[in-house]
């Protein structure tokens, strides 16, 4: 199925945040209960129609700050030759200097470095070398598979959190203003003008909805590190709320359809 057109109506649920009850969290149910899962290596297009088996790592990573970067240093050193393909060409250019595993980017933001036109940390479908036996992907996905860890430890945290995204908002009530964290897809719109030029992305994609969990259970890790615990909580009751009446309203056809469901789930069923 081709992809789905983006400005579909979309469900959402908003509560106070506990850990500060001025705030608001605004979260996307359509998304969060879509049955969207990464279907990287197993029919990933990748976003660049020239570079199928890179994923969404054809670009550098941005980092969100300079403790996200610090962060990815520290996981780079753990990396080593067996597992990352560029690991001799990342080395410091004099003894006990950094890692070269970062650059500036076109809006002169500070990224993950790009090398043969992908992201330093992608290791390349079919490379061999001796000593080499690492797989090709992220080898910061690697790595934390090998420490048995979770990757929201191991990624830069715009890796991580894709497709989630995380923005904020303001509401002005009254003579208040209100803080509100926007909770919901990284959909196609949401990269801007190069979102337009992907050759693919998968969560208008039917192909990439065929998760066993919905959204919100599948990602409960990176979910509770962008909310917090309590608030993850909180949307995990909305969110299986929803999925128990989805399921109770699809049993009769004569009940008017109470939930907007993301098209691409939709259309991966049919």
């Amino acid at each position: 199925m081709p992809e789905v057109a983006p400005h579909f109506p979309r469900d959402w649920v908003e509560f106070a945040d506990p850990a500060n009850l001025e705030d608001i969290f605004k979260c996307d149910l359509t998304w969060l209960t879509s049955y969207w899962s990464c279907i990287y290596g197993d029919g990933c297009a990748g976003v660049d129609a020239d570079k199928p088996n890179d994923g969404c790592c054809s670009d550098g990573a941005y980092y969100s700050d300079e403790a996200d970067e610090l962060r990815t240093y520290e996981v780079a050193e753990r990396l080593t030759p067996q597992m990352w393909q560029f690991h001799s060409q990342a080395q410091p250019k004099r003894k006990g200097g950094k890692l070269q595993i970062s650059e500036i980017g076109l809006d002169k933001d500070r990224k993950t470095r790009m090398i043969e036109d992908s992201c330093i940390f992608l290791n390349r479908k079919g490379y061999e070398a001796e000593g080499f036996t690492g797989s090709f992907g992220c080898v910061l996905h690697h790595l934390a598979l090998k420490e048995e860890i979770h990757f929201v430890d191991t990624k830069p945290d715009v890796c991580w959190q894709l497709p989630i995204r995380r923005s904020f908002e303001k509401r002005i009530l009254g003579d208040r203003e209100i803080s509100v964290v926007v909770i919901g897809e990284y959909e196609r719109l949401a990269w801007g003008d190069g979102g337009a030029e992907f050759d693919w992305y998968c969560t208008s994609n039917t192909e990439a909805h065929v998760g066993r969990q919905p959204v919100y259970l599948s990602n409960a890790v990176e979910l509770t590190k962008l909310m917090g615990e309590a608030s993850y909580q909180i949307l995990k009751s909305h969110c299986d709320n929803r999925m128990q009446a989805i399921a109770e309203t699809s049993k009769s056809r004569k009940q008017l359809p109470l939930f907007v469901i993301h098209p691409a789930t939709l259309g991966a069923t049919r």
